[in-house]
């Protein structure tokens, strides 16, 4: 799949989440995603650099503009070396939290977009790939 173009963000302080959001809703606005969609994108890249930060001890995303024959799409993909997540089955369930949180971030960040992976190895970190369709 092409990528029309792409840039990459560290995620180290919550300043940085905030650039994160803001690169994302500009992306989002730029290749023609409604209110709606543009909002659903930055709501779901807002919950995963927060957990980069918070429970990766930090990373980094990159961020895509990809085309894939008539459609045109954002990609983002958040990378971190931290503990990993032991069992993302459990994780992704709603209500579960290692934290303060209610628990809702990777299940609500799933459900915001189109496509969502997430690789894990503990002690090594998590790649977690979030993309939304125009």
């Amino acid at each position: 799949m092409p990528v029309l173009k792409s840039d990459t963000l560290a995620i180290r302080t919550s300043a940085e989440v905030v650039s994160v959001r803001q690169l994302v809703r500009s992306w989002a606005a730029e290749l023609g995603f409604s209110l709606v969609d543009q909002t659903k994108m930055v709501t779901a890249a807002s919950e995963i650099a927060r957990n980069t930060l918070d429970y990766g001890g930090g990373g980094t995303v990159r961020i895509e503009a990809v085309n894939d024959g008539s459609r045109r799409g954002l990609r983002l993909v958040f990378e971190d070396k931290g503990p990993g997540i032991p069992d993302i089955e459990l994780a992704l369930r709603d209500g579960f939290t290692t934290g303060q949180g209610l628990g809702l971030g990777l299940g609500g960040a799933k459900r915001l977009v189109n496509e969502f992976r997430i690789e894990s190895k503990a002690g090594e970190g998590t790649r977690i790939t979030l993309m939304r369709w125009k």
